[in-house]
């Protein structure tokens, strides 16, 4: 069997499928509705010492004779959000010597009273570390750093599968005291963020327990040195079943080892499957076993049961496969030489048809 499990080595290694590392926002604006009138805070309810309207733009602003003594938030009140796009543009300068500010986007957050949220929160800041990170205020704490793809288990550990960019370039495309886009994006489980196109953190939450589903935007401003932010050109679009569907796809990234392969009924040996690795970064795979390596593109089907892969290797050969994922192990049924795509995951002999079983590295 070692001969043709190499030869279908090629098939397991394009099992998976990842994001891409950078994402623009789309340009259509079809579906988003503006949150922010452009002249007061109709819709919108925070503490007026801090909070006010000028030229367009939302303020939020701190100074030495008036500090707050803790973070303070703008709360949205017309309404709750659940899977959403959020797209807007934020300002912040500090108003002292220290160069310090900081603030964020609160989404699917809870309101505590006398303008104080908890939940996820997608930080900025005036300075070069956390603008772009998720963080969640008032529970975990930070979930991902900036250029992190995190995936943060069932039982609250959080473990990084990937990365979208370095730190650094991120932070080298913010603009220092000027205007910057944020696109927040929340599909069921799957959390990522985008500041001037480039995507700076791919969160996947799966803790039962404290993972938000839905819940209420705010803008923050954080208690500290004096500071100025500002946002302007706030639009939010619901999202339906068939656009959250694409967010179990970012679970995939990452190393995977093969821990089963049963091959036309014949089950492949303990050293054929510890020969296998494949590592996955957005549309591509590469695969590296005991024969060689192979490298390729792949799309996937999420709306059937089951969900389908299709795969192309860089020789131009095609696979067609169905897969289930739940948790760290990823399940995949190929089928090859001509056979149809298969229904369920069994690989009988002569059926042309191989099952493979994968655990995350």
């Amino acid at each position: 069997m070692k001969t043709t499990f190499c030869t279908l080595a090629v098939v397991l290694s394009a099992a998976l499928f990842a994001p891409a590392t950078s994402l623009r926002a789309a340009d259509d604006e079809m579906g988003f509705k503006s949150i922010f009138t452009g002249t007061d805070l109709t819709g919108w309810d925070g503490n007026p010492k801090f909070w006010s309207v000028k030229d367009g733009t939302i303020i939020g602003q701190t100074t030495a004779e008036n500090p707050t003594k803790g973070n303070t938030f703008l709360i949205w009140k017309a309404g709750t959000v659940e899977n959403f796009e959020l797209r807007l543009s934020f300002k912040i300068v500090p108003n002292g010597n220290k160069g310090f500010g900081n603030s964020g986007i609160q989404y699917r957050s809870k309101d505590k009273g006398n303008w104080v949220i908890n939940g996820y929160q997608a930080d900025f800041e005036a300075g070069t570390t956390y603008s772009g990170i998720l963080y969640e205020e008032g529970g975990r704490g930070i979930l991902a750093q900036r250029g992190q793809m995190t995936w943060i288990q069932p039982d609250g550990k959080i473990r990084i599968v990937g990365s979208v960019g370095k730190s650094e370039d991120i932070q080298a495309m913010i603009k220092k005291e000027d205007w910057n886009d944020y696109v927040v994006l929340a599909r069921g489980t799957h959390l990522t963020h985008i500041i001037n196109g480039r995507v700076t953190v791919d969160v996947t939450d799966d803790q039962v327990t404290m993972a938000a589903k839905s819940g209420i935007l705010a803008l923050q401003l954080h208690a500290g040195d004096p500071m100025t932010v500002q946002f302007k050109n706030l639009r939010l679009k619901s999202l339906g079943a068939k656009e959250v569907a694409a967010s179990d796809l970012q679970k995939f990234n990452g190393a995977w080892l093969a821990t089963e392969v049963i091959l036309n009924g014949e089950a492949a040996s303990k050293d054929q499957l510890e020969a296998v690795e494949m590592t996955f970064n957005g549309t591509k795979y590469h695969s590296v076993w005991s024969g060689g390596s192979n490298s390729g593109t792949f799309s996937l089907n999420e709306s059937t049961a089951p969900k389908m892969l299709d795969m192309e290797d860089e020789s131009g050969t095609k696979t067609a496969a169905i897969y289930e994922l739940s948790g760290n192990t990823l399940r995949v049924c190929y089928s090859f030489n001509g056979a149809p795509r298969p229904t369920d995951y069994t690989a009988p002999a002569d059926s042309n048809r191989l099952v493979a079983v994968y655990r995350r590295k």
